[in-house]
C-alpha cells in the first residue's frame, strides 16, 4: 500500500566504488585505499555536524557505504565553524591542516555534486561559516549596515 515503506531504496547518482574513484581523482590520490581513507573520515566528521532532515536526505544521496560511514555518529551538541571542523579532523586522523583541509574538499566535492544544489543550500544553511569553502562553492556574506 500507499503507506508502506519502499522494498527498494532510491538509487545514488553513483555506486560506491565510482564515488571513491571521483574523490581519487579530486585528492589527486595514489590509491583507491587513500581515497577510501578520505572519505571515510570526512564523512564521519560530516555526521557529527549535520542533523534532522538534512542529515537523512543526504544519506539518501550517498552510496549505501557512504551513508552508514555519515549516519554511523553522533551528532555532537556544539557544531564546529568550518575551520574549526578542518583542525578537529586533523586532530582526530593525525594529520596536518593542510592535509586534513585537502581531504575535506576533496570528499566534500563530490558529496556537493550527489546532494544538488537545493540539498547542499539547506546543510550550508543549518551550520556555521566557513563549510560553504569545504564543499567547493563561494561563500557570501550579507552585507554589514552601519549602526
Amino acid at each position: 500500500m500507499y503507506d508502506q515503506p519502499r522494498a527498494n531504496p532510491p538509487r545514488t547518482a553513483m555506486t560506491f566504488e565510482q564515488m571513491l574513484e571521483r574523490v581519487r581523482y579530486e585528492g589527486a590520490y595514489p590509491t583507491r585505499e587513500r581515497a577510501a581513507e578520505s572519505v571515510r573520515n570526512v564523512l564521519a566528521a560530516l555526521g557529527r555536524q549535520i542533523t534532522g532532515d538534512e542529515r537523512v536526505d543526504l544519506a539518501r544521496c550517498l552510496p549505501f557505504e557512504a551513508a552508514l560511514t555519515l549516519t554511523a555518529q553522533i551528532p555532537d551538541t556544539e557544531q564546529l565553524t568550518g575551520w574549526g571542523f578542518v583542525k578537529d579532523l586533523a586532530t582526530r586522523t593525525g594529520t596536518t591542516a593542510a592535509t586534513a583541509r585537502w581531504d575535506t574538499g576533496a570528499v566534500l566535492t563530490v558529496v556537493s555534486h550527489l546532494a544538488g544544489p537545493d540539498l547542499l543550500a539547506r546543510i550550508l544553511k543549518q551550520l556555521p561559516g566557513g563549510y560553504a569553502l569545504l564543499f567547493g562553492q563561494a561563500e557570501l556574506q550579507q552585507p554589514q549596515h552601519a549602526a
